[in-house]
C-alpha cells in the first residue's frame, strides 16, 4: 500500500466525532479496501468494485457521496450545537480537524486507488469535485433549524415502529396547489402551523368531518409545503399513543418542529388508549415542547364510538360518565370541520382538477358525468372528485 493510502487508512481509523460515518456500507467497502494486502490482486480487484458499486448506489460522484455521509451524520458536536449548549474546544478543535481530513478524502480519485493493484483489465471509476467540507458544514449548523440533523435531515416524514422513529422513504408527495376547495378550513390549519415555525405555542388540531374530504391530505401537503423551513411529521397509530410520552422526550431538544399525525382516530367508550391521549392533550408530568403538535384526523367530531348503551348503562353518575365519553375533542385548542360539498363545490372541484389534468371535455357533459360518477359511488367529495378525473384520464389513455 502507498504511503498515501496508509495514511488515509489512518486517518479514518482516528475518527471521533464523525466516527458513525464507518458503519456506512461505502465506508466499510473502502476500509476493508485500504486494508487489504497489496500482493492480493484478487482481492483488491473484489472490495474496490464493492466500494465503487456503493458509491454508484447514491450519486455516482464520491465526493458528493461522502459530503451527504457527513452532513446526515448524528454526533455529539451537532447535537450539543443544536441544543445550545457549549461545546468543549477540544471537541471543536476535533470536528473542524476532521473536517478537513475528510475533505481530502473525498478528493482521491480511482486511479490513486487502484494503482498499486497488479491488474491490466478494465476497472471501474468513479467522478470526484472539489468541495468545502469545513464551509458546507458551518453552514449547516446556523441553518440547523431548517435542515435538521440525522434521519431528520435526510427525510420529512416518519412512523414509530419497535419504540423507534424510522423515516418514510417514499412519502405522499400531495402539495396544497394540489388541493381544490375548503380554502378557509385549511387557512386554519396552515395558520397554526406557521405559528409552530415561528417558535410560538401553536395549538392541538382536530381535523374532523366527512370520509374523503382532505383531512388527511391538507397535513401532508403542510409538511411538504414547509418541510425546508424545518417541519418534519410522524405518524402515530391509535395503539401507539402509550408512548407518546417517550417520542416527545425524544423530540423535546431538536431544533426542528414537528407534527404527530394521528390519522382516522377514534374510541370505543372502553378504550385504554384513550386516557394516553388525554394526558398528553391535557399536560402530564412532562412538559409541552414548543417545537411538537398533535395533528389528529377524525370522521367523528367527538373521538368516541357512542352506542346509546352508553347513554342508559347502570352508572349512577351517567352524565358524569357521558361527558367523559365527549370531553376528548374539546381538548384540541383548534377544532376545523370538513363536510361533504354541495354540488356547486363539488362540480367546482371537479372542474379544476379537470384544468390541472388537461382534459377538454365540453362543460356539461363533464357536469352530468361527474353527478353520475357521484351519485353511484359514495356521494359527493374531493376524493370522489378526483377518482372521477383520474378514471375520465384513463379513458382517454
Amino acid at each position: 500500500m502507498s504511503t498515501q493510502l496508509e495514511q488515509l487508512n489512518c486517518g479514518l481509523q482516528s475518527l471521533v466525532v464523525f466516527r458513525g460515518i464507518r458503519k456506512k456500507p461505502v465506508i466499510k467497502a473502502l476500509l476493508q479496501f485500504l486494508q487489504a494486502d497489496s500482493a492480493d490482486a484478487l482481492t483488491q480487484i473484489e472490495r474496490y468494485a464493492e466500494f465503487v458499486s456503493c458509491i454508484y448506489e447514491t450519486t455516482g460522484n464520491w465526493s458528493e457521496c461522502l459530503l451527504s455521509l457527513v452532513m446526515e451524520n448524528e454526533n455529539a458536536y451537532i447535537l450539543c450545537r443544536a441544543q445550545g449548549k457549549q461545546v468543549d474546544a477540544c471537541m471543536e478543535e476535533c470536528v473542524w480537524q476532521e473536517l478537513s481530513f475528510l475533505e481530502r478524502l473525498a478528493a482521491l480519485t480511482s486511479s490513486e486507488l487502484t494503482r498499486g493493484i497488479a491488474y491490466e483489465g478494465f476497472l471501474p471509476r468513479y467522478e470526484v469535485r472539489p468541495m468545502d467540507f469545513r464551509g458546507a458544514y458551518a453552514s449547516r449548523i446556523q441553518q440547523i433549524g431548517r435542515h435538521g440533523y440525522g434521519i431528520y435531515s435526510q427525510y420529512t416524514m416518519f412512523l414509530i415502529k419497535d419504540g423507534e422513529i424510522v423515516p418514510v422513504r417514499y412519502p405522499d408527495e400531495t402539495r396544497l396547489e394540489d388541493l381544490v376547495g375548503y380554502e378557509r378550513e385549511r387557512g386554519e390549519v396552515i395558520a397554526n402551523t406557521e405559528v409552530l415555525l415561528a417558535g410560538k405555542r401553536a395549538q392541538n388540531a382536530l381535523l374532523a368531518g366527512d370520509a374523503g374530504t382532505g383531512k388527511s391530505s391538507t397535513v401532508k401537503a403542510i409538511v411538504n409545503a414547509y418541510a425546508d423551513r424545518g417541519l418534519r411529521l410522524i405518524e402515530i397509530t391509535k395503539e401507539q399513543l402509550r408512548e407518546l410520552p417517550h417520542v416527545l422526550d425524544m423530540l423535546s431538544k431538536n431544533p426542528l418542529k414537528f407534527i404527530l399525525f394521528i390519522d382516522d382516530l377514534s374510541f370505543s367508550s372502553d378504550d385504554d388508549c384513550f386516557g394516553a391521549l388525554k394526558a398528553t392533550l391535557e399536560g402530564s408530568v412532562s412538559a409541552r415542547a414548543n417545537n411538537v403538535v398533535i395533528y389528529a384526523t377524525s370522521n367523528r367530531r367527538h373521538l368516541i364510538r357512542e352506542q346509546f348503551s352508553d347513554r342508559e348503562g347502570d352508572d349512577i353518575h351517567r352524565n358524569d360518565t357521558m361527558q367523559q365519553l365527549l370531553s376528548l375533542s374539546a381538548r384540541f385548542g383548534l377544532k376545523v370541520t370538513f363536510s361533504k360539498p354541495d354540488k356547486n363545490s363539488y362540480l367546482r372541484i371537479v372542474f379544476e382538477l379537470a384544468k390541472q389534468e388537461g382534459i377538454c371535455m365540453d362543460e356539461a357533459l363533464l357536469t352530468q358525468r361527474a353527478e353520475a360518477f357521484a351519485l353511484a359511488g359514495s356521494g359527493r367529495s374531493p376524493r370522489t372528485a378526483k377518482q372521477f378525473i383520474q378514471t375520465i384520464k384513463s379513458e382517454e389513455a
